[in-house]
């Protein structure tokens, strides 16, 4: 089991030095069904909303919104857009916060993603604690799942 992530945290590590760089993430005209076929992948535990492709500044573009499974209707068709279940309140952090400070908070509350976002609300990543607490995913551990399936 790997707490490195987690004593990196206590060491001082920001939100940056942790997140994963290259979340998948859907356009902001995504639909509902698009976002339910996201959220059927069991490692999926946030849909990320964004406007426009991101560039030089290395962000993936604007965040305009995020979903989770308990977000998504039962009921409306799946050609509705998704961007007006979503939610950006309590679903965010700064790239510069204090890793140890936002592990304990997302511990206390069960809240196992974060939106990485600068103060333009340009997505530079997502921060994904792990089922049991102890420690961040990281890109290295994504790429291997997808290379599993």
């Amino acid at each position: 089991m790997d707490d490195a992530p987690v004593a990196a945290a206590a060491g001082g590590a920001s939100v940056a030095d942790l997140m994963i760089r290259r979340p998948k993430v859907l356009p902001r005209t995504a639909t509902l069904a698009l976002a339910r076929a996201s959220l059927a992948d069991d490692h999926v535990h946030m849909v990320l909303l964004v406007h426009g492709d991101g560039g030089r500044d290395g962000s993936l573009g604007r965040l305009c919104g995020t979903l989770v499974r308990t977000d998504l209707p039962t009921g409306e068709r799946d050609d509705e857009p998704a961007l007006p279940y979503a939610a950006l309140a309590g679903r965010t952090v700064a790239p510069d916060a204090h890793a140890h400070e936002v592990h304990q908070a997302m511990a206390a509350t069960g809240v196992r993603r974060l939106a990485v976002v600068d103060d333009a609300d340009r997505l530079l990543g997502l921060l994904c604690l792990k089922r049991h607490h102890r420690g961040f995913c990281d890109d290295v551990g994504v790429r291997a799942r997808a290379a599993e399936r």
